[in-house]
C-alpha cells in the first residue's frame, strides 16, 4: 500500500534532517478529528496538530464545506488589481478581534513570509516618514521567527537550526527579554545607544515556540511597549504560534492587553488546511503607506496572496472560534496536559515542567534523540515530535481526555516517569 513512498523517497528532500540517517516517515493514509491514520491501519494520536495548525482537528465539517463551496465558485484569482469575498471578509473579520487598531491586513502564504513583510513595513515606515538609518531590528534570545533569509537573523543564534549561516545576513541585536529589572535596564540601555538604527523590536508573546517552549509573563510584554514607546521604535508581535486560541486567549496580545504596531499570523489561521499568512498592521502604520506618491507603496505581492480557497477556509474557522467552544476545551487541556506531565519532573535528565494554555513541555538539560523518541512514541499510539531540549504537546483542542491522556501516558513511559505523583 506504500508503493507511492518507496517510489518517490529518491526524489523528496524532507525538513529538518539529515537524509542520510533519519528514520524513514510515517506513511499517513488520512485523518480525522485528532487522529493521523496510516496506511497500515494504526491511528496516531496526534499530539502537536500538525505544527500547530489544526486547532479544531482535521477534517472539521464546517471548514471542508466552506472550502468544497469556494472551490466551485473560484479556487484562485491573483489578488493585484482583483478583489474577492473571502479576502475581503476575512480581513474585515480579523481586524474586528484584534485589539486597538490592528485594521490592515496584508496576506502571504507562509508564517516565515509574513514575518519578512512585517520587518519590510517596519523599514519602509521610517523611510517614508522620511527618516534614514532605520534598518535594524531588536529580537530575543530563545526566539524563533521562521527559515527564510531575513527571519534566520532575529533568531536566536544560539539555538542551532541557523548557526551555520552566521555572518552571511546582516547581524541584529539579539538580546535577553526584560523579564526584570536588570533586563529591562540593559534594553533600556541599548535603545538609547542604537536607538537611531533601529526599526522595530519583535517578539513572540507569552511563549517562544520553536527555540524551546519558554514561558515569559505578560509583563515582559508590558515592559517592551513601554520601551518601544520611549524611544520611538515599533514593536511586532510575532502570533504566528500563539495566536487563534494556544495560550488561552484568541491573540496573546489581547490577553496581555498589550496591542503591537504589526502583528503576524499563520499557523491555526486556517484551522489546518490550508497555507495563509497574514500580517497586520495598526493604523499609524498604514498611514505612512497612504500617499499620493506611488514609490510610497509597499511593493510586495505573493502570487497565492488571499488564495480564496486558504481565506473561506479561515473564515470558517473563525466561525468555530466565534461559537465559543474552544475556550472551555483550552483550558481543559491545560489541566490534562499539567497533571498527565507533572510526574516527568522525576525523570532522569528533565530540568522543568511547564504548562500554558493547550501547550505542554517536558524540558531536558540538554537536547534529544528526536528520531528515537517518535518512533517510540508511535509504537504507544501517538505522533509527539521532540526537537532541541524539550518534548511537548500542542493538541488539537477537540482532542478527547482519554486521547489526552493516552498523549502524557506516552511521554511519562518512554521518559521512565511514574504513573501519577502520588
Amino acid at each position: 500500500m506504500t508503493d507511492w513512498l518507496d517510489r518517490g523517497a529518491p526524489h523528496v528532500w524532507r525538513p529538518y534532517c539529515q537524509m542520510k540517517t533519519a528514520p524513514e516517515p510515517l506513511a499517513v493514509a488520512r485523518t480525522q478529528g485528532a487522529r493521523i491514520i496510516l496506511e497500515d491501519g494504526r491511528e496516531l494520536v496526534d499530539g502537536i496538530a500538525s505544527w500547530w495548525t489544526a486547532c479544531h482537528g482535521y477534517n472539521h465539517p464546517h471548514i471542508a464545506q466552506a472550502v468544497s463551496d469556494q472551490l466551485a465558485r473560484a479556487p484562485h484569482v491573483m489578488f493585484g488589481g482583483l478583489a474577492h469575498a473571502p479576502a475581503y471578509d476575512l480581513a474585515r473579520r480579523l481586524a474586528a478581534l484584534l485589539p486597538g487598531d490592528l485594521d490592515h491586513v496584508f496576506f502571504a502564504e507562509s508564517g516565515s513570509v509574513s514575518v519578512e513583510i512585517a520587518m519590510k513595513m517596519a523599514i519602509q515606515y521610517w523611510i517614508n516618514r522620511g527618516v534614514s538609518g532605520r534598518s535594524k531590528f531588536v529580537s530575543f534570545l530563545g526566539g524563533y521567527h521562521g527559515d527564510t533569509l531575513a527571519t534566520m537573523t532575529i533568531c536566536d543564534p544560539e539555538e542551532g537550526m541557523h548557526s551555520l549561516f552566521s555572518g552571511v545576513m546582516p547581524s541584529q541585536h539579539v538580546v535577553a527579554l526584560p523579564r526584570d529589572s536588570e533586563t529591562e535596564a540593559a534594553l533600556d540601555a541599548l535603545l538609547a545607544q542604537k536607538g537611531h538604527e533601529i526599526a522595530a523590536l519583535i517578539v513572540e508573546p507569552r511563549i517562544q515556540g520553536a527555540g524551546g517552549m519558554l514561558i515569559h509573563d505578560d509583563a515582559v510584554l508590558r515592559r517592551l511597549r513601554n520601551i518601544a514607546d520611549r524611544h520611538e521604535v515599533l514593536l511586532i508581535f510575532d502570533e504566528i504560534f500563539t495566536g487563534f486560541g494556544r495560550t488561552g486567549d484568541l491573540f496573546a496580545c489581547q490577553g496581555a492587553g498589550v496591542t503591537p504596531d504589526i502583528i503576524t499570523l499563520s499557523k491555526a489561521l486556517t484551522g489546518g488546511t490550508l497555507p495563509l499568512s497574514a500580517a497586520v498592521a495598526s493604523r499609524r502604520i498604514f498611514e505612512a503607506f497612504w500617499s499620493d506618491d506611488a514609490g510610497a507603496a509597499l511593493m510586495h505581492g505573493p502570487t497565492y496572496m488571499a488564495n480564496p480557497l486558504a481565506c473561506a477556509a479561515a473564515g470558517a474557522s473563525l466561525d468555530l472560534f466565534e461559537a465559543g467552544h474552544w475556550k472551555a476545551d483550552v483550558a481543559r487541556i491545560e489541566d490534562g496536559l499539567r497533571s498527565g506531565l507533572e510526574p516527568c519532573r522525576q525523570a532522569t535528565g528533565v530540568v522543568d515542567v511547564r504548562t500554558l494554555g493547550a501547550i505542554g513541555v517536558v524540558e531536558f538539560e540538554a537536547a534529544v534523540d528526536a528520531g528515537e523518541l517518535c518512533q517510540r512514541f508511535a509504537e504507544r499510539g501517538c505522533w509527539i515530535r521532540p526537537m532541541g531540549k524539550v518534548v511537548y504537546l500542542t493538541p488539537p483542542f477537540v482532542a478527547t481526555d482519554a486521547e489526552l491522556a493516552q498523549l502524557t501516558a506516552a511521554i511519562r513511559s518512554v521518559l521512565g516517569a511514574p504513573a501519577t505523583t502520588g
